[in-house]
């Protein structure tokens, strides 16, 4: 039974009708910075007028971040209004599903997220990379905002191992259609008030005709794939393997949940892959002795051959990069939870019945676990450093029993794609500030260019 004795929250000071309602949508990420620092690591912000108003409790220490993932996790549930709507947009895949909805899949989808199973995709990874390194190269590119090319280029990788050989078919829709449902989904899971999804609003009507676009493409695919009895070639893409997935226990998936999955994949992914990707160049290409350094490792130990699986325990300043890089720009930089029962984080009192976030954004800018939050260093992430802070002073996977599955596909991926394009090219900054804005993933509000110049190890 959770403790439920502890001190009222305090709340941050916002206008006397609207409450923080305004400071939350001009910049959320500022107010969650400003509520800590004002008010310590549980903090009570209410927004909205009488009568609509919504309250939640920011947590933003890291043993209050582990107590809500990991250690009270059960009491800490995917309820909040925020991912209703993304289940009604992606479906019931692991992202939003819970109880034994969510064991069945994860059961199901586990053994495709073994290590040696990751370790295989390094080649479809590294073939991406090349052919935009191969672009950028044709087209004698200059200037490239490398959040976008990084966004295109994860993209491609995991519909590559997703679909195999049907990349193209689903990378332009998804392209086209993503941006609008991710829109749809913020705009509805941050509003107090919503009209049913059903009701032929233009909103409704635009958001019915990208979801069919989406689910059509996907639906095709895995009849296709059904019908055919796996993908050309040795049939080892992940929508194979998922089609394949079976046990006595968990029997199946159908047609329907095979859809929420690839959709979840493809959302997943891709984004969070792209900002940690992006925002590493973005970093190296303002930091010249960092940039140096990983340039040096890189030249090192590949010698200019392609990395491969093997190749990530050598490259650890790349990696160090990008978890800095993933610090200072998680992917996900807020996790929402609905707490069941009453219950205590830091002394504080959390009702039953409350919306409850905990702020990577925030936690990773901490100054009890973090000198000097804002400064790139990569060097915070040696083995030393690392082991000397609280296990959840850094988090951009979450973490407890709903951590990301892919995350070691995330950093395969991301390692061999910054290290095959630090082979290839020097970076300079164009854009010194990136602006940024949650949405179902961190968003860029601006380019991030880079002059790129050709460079061999």
């Amino acid at each position: 039974m959770a403790t439920t004795t502890g001190t009222e929250a305090p709340e941050l000071t916002g206008l006397p009708l609207l409450g923080s309602l305004f400071d939350l949508k001009n910049d959320s990420l500022g107010t969650f910075l400003r509520a800590r620092r004002d008010h310590g690591d549980v903090v009570r912000i209410s927004a909205g007028p009488p009568g609509i108003r919504t309250t939640v409790y920011g947590v933003f220490s890291a043993a209050g971040a582990q107590q809500v993932l990991a250690g009270e996790s059960a009491n800490f549930r995917k309820d909040n209004a925020f991912y209703q709507e993304v289940r009604e947009s992606f479906g019931n895949g692991l992202l939003t599903s819970q109880d034994e909805d969510y064991l069945r899949q994860r059961r199901l989808v586990q053994p495709l997220f073994t290590r040696r199973r990751v370790d295989g995709y390094a080649a479809a990874v590294a073939a991406e990379t090349t052919t935009l390194i191969e672009e950028w190269r044709d087209a004698g590119a200059g200037t490239v905002d490398v959040l976008q090319a990084m966004t295109r280029l994860s993209l491609r990788a995991v519909a590559r191992i997703l679909f195999g050989t049907d990349v193209d078919a689903a990378v332009e829709i998804v392209e086209d259609n993503f941006p609008d449902v991710g829109a749809y989904v913020l705009r509805r899971g941050y509003s107090p008030l919503n009209v049913p999804r059903d009701w032929p609003t233009p909103g409704n009507r635009r958001a019915a005709t990208v979801h069919r676009a989406l689910y059509e493409v996907c639906d095709r695919i895995i009849a296709e794939r059904r019908s055919s009895g796996g993908a050309p070639g040795d049939g080892q893409d992940l929508l194979t393997l998922l089609v394949e997935a079976e046990s006595a226990e968990d029997g199946s998936f159908d047609a329907t949940e095979l859809r929420e999955q690839v959709l979840v994949f493809l959302l997943a992914g891709h984004e969070t892959t792209a900002t940690s990707l992006g925002f590493a160049l973005h970093l190296l290409a303002l930091h010249p002795e960092e940039r140096k350094r990983a340039h040096e490792e890189v030249d090192r130990v590949l010698a200019g051959r392609t990395p491969g699986a093997g190749d990530l325990d050598a490259l650890p300043y790349v990696t160090r990069v990008l978890k800095e890089a993933m610090r200072l720009f998680p992917a996900a930089p807020v996790i929402g939870r609905r707490a069941v029962e009453a219950t205590v984080v830091g002394g504080v009192a959390i009702p039953a019945g409350a919306d409850v976030i905990v702020a990577p954004w925030v936690t990773h800018r901490h100054p009890d676990y973090w000198e000097d939050a804002e400064r790139f260093d990569p060097d915070r992430f040696t083995p030393e450093a690392e082991a000397a802070r609280p296990r959840y002073a850094w988090f951009p996977f979450g973490g407890g029993p709903r951590a990301c599955i892919g995350q070691h596909f995330s950093m395969l991926e991301s390692v061999i794609a910054l290290a095959m394009i630090l082979q290839r090219h020097d970076l300079e900054a164009v854009d010194t500030v990136v602006p940024v804005a949650p949405a179902i993933t961190l968003q860029a509000a601006g380019p991030a260019r880079c002059r790129l110049t050709p460079r061999r190890p």
